[in-house]
């Protein structure tokens, strides 16, 4: 399963909605690039080295540190689309092969190369920058439908990555909350929040999110009748 291209910014400005300038365009590299956790999202730090993000309020910082999306998936959307999809394509840092990254578990770890252990955290929500940076009218809702938003990682163990290294799965949480799950219940389908509540490697505000919807379906509904056992 490896990794096809690692991918950094090349500034530039921005084609849709948002800061003036964008780190979209991520553009494959040679050789090897050092990954470090960047600390807390506000300073627009990531975890490659290189690589820069712009929009600082909600990209970068330890949640948001690497975003991953599957060759798989692009090549999908090169037949959707009718256009050329090189790896990087989508903003992501590392485009790889036979991962299902959508289908990843929130808190999977994958150790790639002989340091670098990377932790599943979290789906990628589309913008405007991403709508404008591909220049489809209403991408944004047809990204949201298919449900296959690559996934954000988190920095467990720094290390290096290239082109060619392979990703080992080196970790699996007891619970079925994959990222198109997340994702499905953090756009489309809120009813799906409660499940959220045990991938406890979720970002703060996401699981603050599922706790409130859990609150108030379980406030909202009916007193059992005396007498009658809760079930």
């Amino acid at each position: 399963m490896p990794v096809i291209s690692v991918n950094v910014a090349h500034p530039r400005a921005n084609p849709g909605r948002g800061p003036s300038t964008t780190g979209i365009d991520k553009r494959p590299v040679d050789g090897p690039v050092k990954v470090t956790a960047p600390g807390p999202k506000g300073t627009g730090a990531v975890g490659l080295a290189g690589d820069q993000v712009f929009d600082v309020r909600h990209h970068g910082g330890t949640d948001q540190a690497v975003y991953a999306y599957a060759r798989e998936d692009l090549d999908r959307w090169e037949r959707v689309l009718d256009t050329e999809l090189t790896g990087g394509s989508f903003g992501e840092n590392l485009t790889t092969a036979g991962v299902d990254v959508s289908g990843a578990l929130i808190g999977e770890r994958w150790r790639i190369g002989p340091d670098l252990v990377l932790e599943v955290s979290c789906p990628r929500i589309p913008c405007g920058t991403f709508q404008g940076w591909l220049r489809v009218d209403g991408w944004i809702k047809e990204f949201t439908r298919a449900a296959r938003p690559g996934a954000y990682l988190r920095v467990i163990e720094p290390g290096e990555i290239r082109a060619g290294d392979d990703v080992e799965i080196a970790h699996r949480p007891d619970h079925d909350v994959t990222i198109a799950v997340t994702f499905r219940a953090l756009t489309l389908e809120p009813e799906l929040l409660p499940r959220l509540l045990v991938a406890a490697a979720l970002p703060a505000e996401s699981l603050d999110l599922a706790r409130r919807r859990t609150t108030s379906a379980v406030g909202t509904q009916p007193a059992p009748a005396a007498g009658r056992a809760v079930t």
